[in-house]
């Protein structure tokens, strides 16, 4: 019984031996495993912060995200149990702190463009120009050409809303680069003073020997002539001849004023300048300018070569002496065309030397017409060839078409058309005058200026004086003047009135006129005078 009872405490004992055994085993893994844990889960700690700090480094955060304060929850270890071993405490991760927010640099200012190749402006504004009207800009204009002188297709710049007071000025080359612009947006103005003149000029702005020199824009050349206009008459300036055939009513002629005293001429030079002069140039245009009140002629080509006038505008007034409009000399290859031109003498004027000259779609007037010369002044050699004039509107010019010369000049004027003219109020639409002076009195002379081959058609409107007068040399008359189409009609204002002239013209009327041109000499004359070879043009 005893032993039974032994045999069981023993077996107790074991089984609680055992029991504790196991409960002592299973708690030293449980602990162990704490161990393992915290080491894996501080190794992940540890990159993560060292990810989150190189993160930092590269890119800023914003103070304002709520993300960039939150970390990772502190591992909260258990105390140890009585008996267990003491773990140490994981080290604190100091969190650095948040990085300054950055302002991202402000964008770069862009560069100013730069001008095409082959192209650069030069704006006078730039080389000192005032543009107020009264402070001299000439200097500046000649800084701003010199620079764009040296620039092959540059362009110099006269900016709008801006007066510039320019004296005398020569844009020249011919050592400039090619194709150069010449933009006119503002307004050019000349001077008033005597000094800025000297003792006279013959032109205010001038361009010579250029190649390809283009003057455009919206802008104004103002000659500011009035002055000079003022005494033209007391120093003998030439007056145009073919006043001569136009007689008021009451028979009277206004004589020329006396000579005044030199101060009342306000001391202006007697040598009147030319507005705008192109000289020696090839390859010229002209376009969309206005060019007004110039002291003598407004825009002038002497000795150029393909030359191009269009759109443009002159303005002076109708008794302003002497103001061509268009003045064209030695210049071949022309073109002219959808320009209004109202001025005191020709609104375009032909001279020696010109050749293949077109002309079309211009307002005319008031002005003297359309002329061809005057030609061989002094026994001089003329040389006219090749010119159309068409689609032309006139009113209220001295006259319409018209060719003049000298006594006692040399050469020819041959190959003339004159086509589709609309007449408003003409003294006189339909002229040759060979014997032309502008003088008190001319000699007679038996040479002159040979006029061949020239048509009127399609001249159409009404006159106050006379509706045709030819008047060529005894010694070498006008041949084959050809007309068809004209009709005038007459509209008495203050002038006598008169019928067709002719004088030693013959040719061919090719369809009925208005009014019949009767005195036109049908055919060829007998004889004509001839040239020697050293006069007659090639």
């Amino acid at each position: 019984m005893i032993t039974k009872e032994s045999q069981r405490l023993r077996s107790i004992t074991m089984m609680l031996l055992m029991a504790v055994l196991v409960w002592s085993v299973t708690l030293q893994t449980c602990i162990a495993r704490k161990g393992r844990h915290w080491r894996h889960h501080h190794s992940s700690y540890s990159s993560s912060s060292a990810l989150s700090d190189s993160l930092s480094s590269k890119k800023p955060k914003s103070h304002h995200n709520s993300r960039s304060h939150k970390s990772k929850p502190q591992l909260k270890t258990p105390p140890p149990k009585s008996g267990s071993p003491v773990l140490p405490q994981p080290p604190q991760v100091q969190q650095p702190p948040p990085s300054p927010q950055v302002q991202p640099p402000p964008p770069p200012t862009p560069l100013p463009l730069q001008p095409l190749e082959g192209s650069q402006e030069f704006n006078v504004l730039d080389f000192g120009a005032k543009g107020d009207g009264m402070s001299d800009d000439t200097e500046a204009f000649e800084a701003a050409w010199a620079s764009a002188c040296k620039v092959e297709a540059s362009t110099v710049v006269i900016p709008p809303d801006y007066i510039f007071l320019v004296g005398p000025i020569s844009f020249s080359g011919p050592y400039c680069q090619a194709n150069i612009v010449f933009q006119l947006d503002g307004m050019i103005v000349a001077p008033t003073d005597s000094e800025s003149w000297g003792r006279g000029l013959m032109w205010w702005i001038e361009f010579t020997k250029l190649k390809g020199i283009t003057i455009q824009g919206t802008g104004v050349i103002d000659g500011r002539g009035t002055g000079w206009w003022q005494q033209d008459n007391p120093f003998d300036y030439p007056i145009d001849d073919d006043f001569k055939l136009i007689v008021p009513l009451n028979n009277t002629v206004q004589e020329r004023p006396p000579m005044p005293i030199r101060s009342e001429l306000n001391g202006m030079p007697s040598i009147k300048p030319t507005a705008l002069r192109f000289y020696g140039s090839i390859d010229v245009t002209v376009t969309g300018i206005t060019i007004q009140n110039s002291p003598q002629c407004h825009l002038k080509f002497d000795n150029c070569v393909q030359v191009l006038v269009h759109d443009v505008t002159v303005s002076s007034p109708g008794d302003s002496p002497n103001t061509d409009g268009i003045h064209l000399q030695n210049t071949r290859d022309v073109m002219i065309h959808t320009s209004t031109l109202a001025c005191g003498d020709d609104c375009i004027s032909i001279q020696t030397g010109c050749s293949n000259v077109y002309v079309r779609n211009v307002n005319c007037g008031p002005g003297h017409g359309i002329s061809i010369g005057s030609l061989g002044k002094d026994s001089t050699k003329a040389c006219v060839s090749n010119i159309t004039v068409r689609d032309i509107v006139m009113h209220n010019t001295m006259t319409g078409v018209r060719i003049k010369t000298w006594q006692g000049g040399v050469g020819s004027v041959k190959g003339v058309l004159f086509s589709n003219i609309q007449l408003t109020e003409v003294q006189l639409p339909i002229v040759i005058d060979q014997f032309y002076c502008d003088h008190s009195k001319c000699r007679n002379q038996t040479s002159a200026v040979a006029v061949e081959g020239v048509t009127y058609e399609k001249i159409r409107g009404t006159y106050t004086v006379k509706p045709v007068h030819f008047a060529c040399s005894d010694s070498f008359p006008c041949v084959d003047v050809q007309l068809s189409g004209i009709e005038l009609k007459p509209v008495q204002l203050q002038y006598h009135m008169y019928d067709p002239f002719c004088w030693k013209t013959y040719g061919l009327l090719n369809s009925p006129t208005v009014p019949p041109i009767d005195c036109l000499q049908i055919g060829k004359p007998a004889r004509n005078g001839v040239h020697t070879d050293h006069d007659i043009c090639v």
